[in-house]
């Protein structure tokens, strides 16, 4: 999903959107290296080492990977589990939205 989530982030790199990660491998040194490697330039945060059993995924009941939540510019998720051509039609349909709304 990497290749895609880079090519949305520099396509949107002027508008209003965030793209954020959680890592769900247990050895943070690994994900460090992996993140650098695949070039990863949004936030990506770690979920522990506890894995897919971190505080992150406990906290959002997040069951299985990858999970993926779209939200608003008023932080309510509008879409779930939406990957590439869907995620871009979720995202797009919310910019449009939110300029329709003047913000």
């Amino acid at each position: 999903m990497i290749p895609h989530e880079r090519s949305l982030v520099d396509r949107l790199k002027d508008k209003p959107f965030a793209l954020l990660g959680v890592n769900s491998d247990e050895d943070k040194a690994y994900y460090a290296a992996e993140q650098k490697a695949m070039g990863v330039t949004w936030r990506s945060f770690w979920n522990g080492p506890k894995g897919t059993g971190g505080p992150i995924s406990t906290r959002w009941n997040v069951r299985g990977w990858p999970t993926i939540y779209v939200m608003d510019h008023k932080g309510v998720i509008r879409f779930t589990n939406v990957r590439g051509e869907k995620m871009d039609e979720a995202v797009d349909q919310l910019l449009a939205e939110m300029a329709k709304e003047g913000k």
